[in-house]
């Protein structure tokens, strides 16, 4: 790895980091096709690992995107891998339901990662018209959890 690619993702580690503590989010990824960055919080000590992806095989590459309602506008994406809950404990009432009217910061699920429960929040006012996910559902980054419009 070049010296200014190091700079480059030391960087990208220090602003994850910092979006961590800023949102109290426990785990935040980002991927591209060269490299792949994952920030998590266990406790209190952040641990940071940096992961060269495997090399794709051509026929997986020409495959389409599995996830098109993830394109929908209003959808609102798993912001972590996990494990996502609808409701904040076994046998409670869900967060919210297909067709409830959600405000700003609403907790609507919830994702476990590495042990730490992460709440949701709704990213802005709306109605809940589609839940993508089951209770329970282990999610990866950015797939798709509700729908909001």
């Amino acid at each position: 790895m070049s010296k200014e690619k190091e700079k480059i993702d030391a960087a990208m580690i220090r602003e994850m980091a910092a979006l961590l503590d800023e949102t109290g989010l426990g785990e935040i990824e980002y991927e591209t096709e060269e490299v792949r960055i994952r920030v998590a919080k266990p406790g209190s000590a952040p641990v940071t690992s940096i992961i060269a992806p495997p090399a794709a095989a051509p026929a997986a590459a020409a495959e389409p995107a599995a996830a098109p309602a993830g394109d929908l506008p209003g959808t609102v994406p798993s912001p972590m891998v996990g494990t996502a809950y609808l409701t904040p404990e076994p046998g409670a009432e869900p967060f919210v339901r297909q067709g409830d009217t959600v405000r700003k910061g609403q907790t609507i699920a919830i994702v476990e990662a590495m042990k730490v429960m992460n709440p949701i929040p709704a990213p802005r006012d709306g109605t809940v018209t589609k839940i993508m996910i089951s209770n329970g559902q282990p999610v990866e980054f950015g797939e798709p959890l509700m729908v909001l419009e």
